[in-house]
């Protein structure tokens, strides 16, 4: 697996849910590389965005949905999410 930041983080989920976690508790959802683990997904974030500390870092395994189209079926990639806790004042500015 590549150890390059933007290899690591995917892209970064933006939900309802998340959007109400990154008010209230300054927590951040990211799609990351199945592969990589924690300690490699907050060396990551703390690269792409040099001004944040992050303070925790919790990681979900997804599996993907078996999906059919008239009689063919198939089945989306597997994931995982992390969500990252930063430190008090610290903020990410996803839209911008």
């Amino acid at each position: 697996m590549k150890t390059d930041p933007f290899y690591i983080i995917k892209k970064p989920v933006i939900t309802e849910e998340s959007t109400i976690q990154t008010h209230a508790k300054n927590q951040y959802v990211f799609a990351v590389d199945p592969r990589a683990n924690k300690n490699q997904i907050r060396d990551a974030i703390e690269h792409m965005f040099p001004t944040v500390k992050v303070l925790s870092v919790n990681t979900m395994n997804y599996d993907g949905k078996t999906r059919r189209r008239g009689r063919t079926t198939g089945k989306r990639a597997n994931w995982k999410k992390a969500v990252v806790k930063l430190r008090q004042g610290d903020a990410i500015d996803l839209i911008g």
